[in-house]
């Protein structure tokens, strides 16, 4: 399993848009080993909120001592640097913000906004936190209407309180039922290699198709330092794609299991593969 290293003029210039535009990515502060790949295509997903979690989850690279206050020009900075980057489809996600009444929550509907504004054809995808649940919170989300409503389950039942300790998984299911029920294609993730079973992972997606889930994805997960969760397993890249074939069958519109899959790997192909009509093409995003 290994992510090619490659420096291309189209990754040069990303990350000199985000420097110059003083913006943070999920690709850098989680140590995605997709970067290479996303970046040189011209794609990223794009941080909010500062990049400080109040959440310590098991799995994650994320700084998480305490945050900083919301930067009010940050939406503004994000729609720049989509129209910059010419981009058909955007991927804003952020920190959990636990110490802010809304989780976070206006700052994305202002995000959405400013990105609307300024490239009324570039599709946004949210991948939101669970804003604890609260549902005027996740409204002010959903009131925005992204094009995709990403809120990721990230494992098992049995091992949500060693993963993730400050999440729920009946609350994550909830959060996506609400999406659904809003209207929004809705999309999750899963991480296999914690030491969850076959029978387990199935479960999760059996659940997730409960709640009209339309996207999953599942990929194995990358132990960030030593001290985080270890990995339990390998998964093969035939046993994931027999995952994918399982949530298929179950209902679920696409299901994108690889080793190397993350939340926003390919999220353009994947939105598009459960549009009724095709996302509006521009620089490849």
């Amino acid at each position: 399993m290994k992510a090619r290293f490659r420096i291309t003029d189209d990754y040069r210039r990303l990350k000199h848009t985000l420097r110059d535009l003083d913006l943070v990515t999920v690709c850098e502060e989680a140590g995605c080993p997709n970067i290479f790949e996303c970046w040189a295509d011209g794609t990223a997903t794009f941080m909010i909120n500062g990049e400080r979690c109040t959440r310590a989850c098991g799995f994650c690279l994320v700084d998480t001592r305490h945050p900083q206050p919301l930067d009010a020009g940050e939406p503004g900075r994000v729609a720049d640097a989509v129209e910059r980057m010419d981009l058909a489809h955007a991927v804003v996600t952020a920190v959990a913000r636990d110490d802010l009444d809304d989780g976070g929550a206006a700052a994305f509907a202002a995000t959405v906004r400013a990105i609307r504004a300024r490239r009324p054809a570039t599709a946004v995808e949210v991948l939101i936190p669970d804003c604890k649940g609260d549902p005027d919170a996740l409204a002010t989300i959903f009131d925005a209407r992204p094009d995709v409503l990403n809120h990721n389950l990230e494992t098992v039942a049995r091992l949500q309180r060693a993963v993730r300790p400050s999440a729920s998984y009946a609350r994550s299911l909830a959060v996506l039922a609400r999406a659904g029920e809003a209207g929004l294609t809705t999309k999750s993730s899963l991480i296999v290699g914690l030491g969850e079973t076959v029978e387990e992972i199935h479960q999760a997606l059996a659940d997730l198709a409960a709640v009209g889930t339309d996207i999953v994805t599942v990929g194995q997960y990358l132990r960030p330092t030593t001290h985080h969760l270890p990995v339990a397993r390998w998964w093969t890249p035939e046993e994931l794609a027999a995952v994918a074939e399982v949530g298929e069958a179950m209902g679920i519109g696409h299901v994108e299991a690889s080793p190397l899959t993350r939340s926003s790997y390919h999220a353009r192909q994947a939105a598009e593969a459960v549009s009724e009509a095709p996302v509006a093409v521009g620089h490849p995003g």
